[in-house]
């Protein structure tokens, strides 16, 4: 039993340590300084030097879309005072819509660094604590404590570095104040994403690379204007408040930057114009009520009970209060509580993933971790052996032993099993979504971190209720037959829908290691298969003890070829294959989703249907094949000339993810539909769709107006 417990309490930790496996840094620091020596009242000057990895990269002091710029803790005696980071001109990267501005192979960040006029002589050690972002394919963070020592004294005297120091201080972006550069709003609109149009009267092609804002973003994304002679377009997305009146960052030339600040037109200029009595204006989001969010959490908890995901783990539970019948009734609440505990503990697991990653400056995601190729690959050989456990493959025998493989604990009863059940379910529950679920989500990840602890667990509360309920009025099962024969064929049969599970996550899985993920990760899974039957086999009736020798041989032989020397499973080398520009499904052309393609479709007149998805979401997949994917539909894409759009949030993208949180969503499946007129609001799908929802919104966006008192129905 202790042996159990431990592995129940170390499978989540297990699970977390599997994403981090590969989190040594990439990344290596070093504190430098332009002097050995100094005099009070000097000012010297501090470089952070970050050397990265081949294929590794840092960010500037706006990340972009998916990234966040690195930060400096100083640690220095009295008289010492650091100004701000100086941060030379990065390189812009764009990978599938998104834009991030980096820095590759090495960089060296300024600090200029003051010395007090009494400041005390002597030898002072400078520290820092530096913290940054480290990515290739995936993204990890990284940390460094940093030192130099530096002589106060008399003389002063440059150090070995100041020349280094010297040829990075070229590379910092000069003053742009007398740059004849203009920027305006290229037309008023009644979203919140509007074009601005910036003009320079210098020679040669140009960019503009902006500061950070927590109250709008513009677009990495640049756009020549050939007809305007020296000038670009670019994006700005409001997130609240007024449009900016100004836009501040870099004006990029090749290699060189130059500091700008943008003037906007402001007053009229830059406020949406009044749309004709006629159309209506796009209405103001109101924040629901707390408590109605809160009640829609529960609910949406609730309801993961029936969906698609957790029924394998519904199965056996029930198949476990059956077996429990005979016990006494207190010990069988004991279990209902201590499942509901595991669902709880996972929940509360999550809330802190959730708070973790929002306090690392990234957006967070409902179901985030099935965008983690490692956790995949770990829930893909759990839900496995869970499956053959159910089959029999290494079941303990009438006077046998206890197993000690982690797919045990889905078929034991006691303590040790109803909370492994309860952290299973929660696993295979958070790539769904419910109704209700999706707005209280959305609702939560936008609060401080206390509210999202509390809508994690009234989540988790939610799920647990039906067998917590269960195990304490456990007569309402009765029109279940006695425990018997029976009980063994069921607990078989169970094995296959759990089965359908363990495929789908290696559909999951495999996909994100490129075109050879299927043969090794499959690979890989026979030999842990076969091991965990020779095991049963051999092992566990008392055949041979050798045979242990040979299941563990298996197992690190599985592991260690296919896993790590053919997948490299901590590190992958295939980036996932994304959605190309355009796909080809049944006559109609989806096109990738981007804040541009939408506004340049809805500027000619087309109406456009954007449907956020992924690959793990099972809703997502059945909208799509019962109301998406249907002949009505196409012929209504085609009749309202309607461009079809697909947003690919299979890899947690942070532009997606940013749109999403626009609409007030944490995850997927989101369906909305932009009328042709962009002075109109969008239209926001239900969850769970039908081609009739569909099909109106279709006709709704692409008519000029709308008949007064005809409503849409729209997810809040």
């Amino acid at each position: 039993m202790k042996t159990s417990v431990r592995l129940a309490l170390a499978l989540p930790l297990f699970l977390c340590l599997v994403s981090a496996q590969a989190a040594e840094p990439n990344t290596k620091a070093r504190l430098l300084l332009s002097a050995d020596a100094a005099r009070p009242g000097d000012s010297i000057t501090a470089a952070l030097e970050l050397r990265m990895a081949p294929g590794w990269h840092t960010y500037w002091r706006n990340g972009g879309s998916s990234g966040m710029p690195t930060k400096i803790e100083w640690q220095f005696p009295p008289g010492i005072s650091a100004a701000a980071i100086e941060w030379p001109v990065p390189e812009k990267e764009v990978q599938a819509g998104v834009s991030s501005y980096i820095y590759k192979d090495r960089v060296l960040l300024l600090v200029p660094l003051t010395i007090a006029p009494n400041t005390r002589t002597g030898t002072v050690e400078l520290k820092a604590n530096a913290s940054w972002l480290e990515c290739a394919q995936l993204c990890l963070p990284g940390s460094a404590m940093v030192q130099a020592k530096l002589q106060i004294g008399p003389d002063t005297r440059p150090s070995s570095d100041a020349q280094s120091i010297n040829e990075w201080r070229d590379k910092l972006p000069a003053s742009g104040k007398n740059f004849d550069v203009q920027a305006h709003w290229e037309s008023p609109t009644a979203t919140n994403a509007r074009p601005v149009v910036i003009e320079w009267k210098g020679a040669g092609p140009f960019d503009f690379f902006p500061n950070h804002s927590d109250d709008f973003e513009v677009a990495g994304e640049t756009e020549l204007l050939k007809t305007q002679g020296n000038a670009i377009r670019k994006i700005v997305t409001k997130f609240e408040g007024d449009w900016p009146d100004q836009l501040a960052g870099i004006l990029v030339q090749g290699s060189k930057g130059f500091e700008v600040e943008l003037r906007l037109a402001k007053g009229a200029a830059a406020t949406p114009a009044t749309p004709p009595p006629s159309v209506p204006a796009a209405k103001p989001f109101t924040e629901p009520s707390f408590l109605t969010m809160l009640f829609y959490a529960f609910l949406g908890g609730l309801i993961l009970n029936v969906m698609p995901c957790v029924l394998p783990v519904l199965a056996l539970k029930i198949l476990g209060f059956v077996s429990q019948s005979k016990e006494q009734p207190g010990r069988v609440r004991k279990l209902g509580l201590i499942f509901g505990l595991g669902v709880l503990a996972s929940f509360l697991a999550l809330a802190g993933l959730v708070i973790a990653v929002q306090q690392a400056g990234r957006a967070a995601g409902w179901g985030m971790q099935f965008g983690n190729p490692q956790f995949l690959v770990a829930m893909t050989l759990l839900v496995t052996l869970v499956s053959l456990n159910l089959f029999g493959v290494f079941e303990v025998q009438l006077g046998g032993r206890a197993m000690g493989a982690a797919g045990t604990l889905a078929s034991k009863q006691g303590n040790a099993g109803a909370f492994f059940n309860g952290i299973l379910a929660t696993a295979l529950a958070t790539p769904c979504t419910a109704p209700f679920l999706a707005p209280a989500l959305g609702f939560a990840f936008l609060k401080p971190p206390l509210i999202i602890i509390l809508f994690f667990l009234t989540i988790g509360a939610g799920l647990a209720l039906p067998y917590v309920v269960l195990s304490w009025y456990p007569q309402w099962l009765r029109i279940l037959p006695k425990p018997g024969l029976w009980m063994e064929r069921f607990k078989v049969a169970m094995g296959f829908p759990m089965l359908a599970t363990a495929i789908w996550l290696f559909y999951l899985a495999s996909s994100r290691f490129g075109e050879n993920g299927t043969l090794w990760l499959g690979l890989f899974l026979v030999t842990s298969s076969m091991a965990a039957w020779v095991w049963g086999e051999f092992v566990q009736r008392g055949r041979s003890w050798k045979a242990g020798v040979v299941s563990l041989l298996l197992f690190v032989f599985g592991y260690a070829y296919a896993l790590e020397n053919e997948l490299h499973w901590r590190t992958p080398r295939a980036a996932v294959a994304r959605a190309g520009a355009e796909t080809e499904i049944g006559g109609v052309s989806w096109k990738r989703w981007s804040l541009e393609a939408v506004a340049a479709a809805r500027a000619a007149g087309h109406p456009v249907l954007v449907d956020f998805t992924a690959n793990w979401c099972f809703l997502c997949q059945v909208n799509k094949t019962t109301s998406l994917d249907v002949d009505s539909v196409r012929e209504k894409l085609k009749q309202t000339k309607a461009v079809a759009m697909i947003a690919d949030y299979t890899d947690f993208p942070p532009d997606i993810t940013a749109e999403l949180r626009k609409f007030h969503r944490a995850g997927v499946p989101l369906v909305v539909v932009f009328p042709a007129d962009p002075k109109r609001e969008p239209i926001v799908l239900p969850e769970t769709l039908l081609p009739g929802i569909v099909l109106r919104a279709l006709d709704e966006a692409a008519t000029a107006t709308v008949a007064s008192g005809e409503k849409m129905s729209r997810a809040n």
